[in-house]
């Protein structure tokens, strides 16, 4: 079966895409899949790059040099050059729907969740009112649309005073890997960090600060029902989960069982994740990051319907807790995502 890892992108999170996607590639197994490295350059054009271009450190690296080692596929071309594609993309235009529909044009089955659920996935506002109505935990947060800021900045941070107080968090709602995210820590820094986040999107979603532990669930669906694996405790460097803690080595520590939330919590904390992700219609796998409160609370933060799988990531530390070696739980997302496509009736 020929797999193509599609990888890099058109997002602020494209070279966190690169090194995912250049792990799945080198796990998978050879024994079975025939792996294609699908390159996606920041105009959105698809290229079929060889081993030498996917060992570059950055996408700018691969970029400059397409057009003289690479092909060009047309997007109605896809179909004739892969059997499955194995989704690496992060962030905008790969892990948000838009991908997910061309492939869902193209009958090509993909890993993780459809065109709806991805997009849900990626917009912090939207999946909070969607959990909150199924009852499970969230931050308080405020959407605030640039339109607002601009007519009336005086009076929104009046607003923002009086119903959350300080600290709190900015960020932009369609972003990952806390790219646009402001710690503010008085009235003073408010204006800065909903400038930074509105460089990235239209709007900005103003949220608590939360006093407690983070923590990362992969759920990953079996024969139709989905099941969390190990819970990951995160405990940053910086004062939150940065850009650079997440990615730099030596930035952030890592428990895989928790070393600090309670066994009975860690149960919870995995049955709250399942729910998420069903409320959300995520299928195949997805990662599920909260926090566990000081209070005993258990709040979801930020579900997403992809997980990043550079070789450090949560998602093979949890797998290994499991047993299973990077080219098994690569295979095992193969699996299920083609028992998934089978079954489907429409577009996933």
């Amino acid at each position: 079966m020929r797999v193509g890892v599609i990888l890099g992108g058109m997002s602020s999170e494209r070279e966190v895409s690169l090194n995912s996607g250049r792990n799945v590639h080198d796990n998978l197994d050879r024994e079975m899949y025939d792996p294609k490295a699908i390159f996606m350059d920041g105009r959105g054009r698809l290229w079929h790059i060889p081993w030498q271009l996917i060992s570059q450190n950055t996408t700018t690296d691969i970029s400059e040099r397409l057009e003289q080692e690479a092909r060009r596929i047309p997007y109605e071309a896809l179909k004739e050059e892969i059997d499955f594609a194995f989704v690496s993309l992060h962030g905008k235009y790969g892990e948000d729907g838009c991908l997910q529909g061309l492939l869902e044009l193209l009958r090509i089955p993909y890993t993780g969740p459809g065109v709806l659920a991805s997009a849900l996935g990626m917009d912090k506002h939207i999946q909070q009112m969607i959990l909150r109505a199924g009852g499970i935990g969230v931050p308080e947060s405020l959407l605030v649309r640039e339109e607002t800021w601009r007519s009336d900045p005086d009076g929104t941070i009046t607003t923002l005073r009086e119903r959350f107080g300080f600290p709190v968090f900015t960020k932009p709602p369609r972003e990952g890997s806390s790219i646009g995210v402001t710690l503010v820590r008085d009235e003073a820094s408010l204006a800065r960090g909903i400038e930074e986040a509105l460089k990235w999107d239209r709007a900005v979603l103003v949220e608590e600060f939360l006093n407690g532990t983070e923590f990362s669930s992969i759920v990953l669906e079996e024969d139709g029902r989905p099941q969390a694996m190990e819970v990951t405790e995160i405990t940053p460097q910086s004062d939150y989960f940065t850009y650079d803690d997440k990615y730099m080595p030596g930035r952030c520590r890592k428990f895989t069982p928790p070393k600090n939330i309670p066994r009975n919590a860690v149960e919870a904390i995995k049955k709250e994740a399942v729910r998420a992700f069903q409320a959300l219609g995520f299928r195949s796998y997805g990662r599920i990051d909260g926090f566990y409160l000081t209070d005993g609370r258990i709040l979801i933060t930020d579900p997403n319907s992809a997980s990043g799988m550079a070789p450090s990531s949560f998602f093979f530390e949890q797998a290994a807790c499991q047993g299973m070696l990077p080219s098994m739980i690569i295979s095992r997302l193969i699996e299920n995502a083609l028992v998934i496509h089978r079954e489907k009736n429409g577009p996933l």
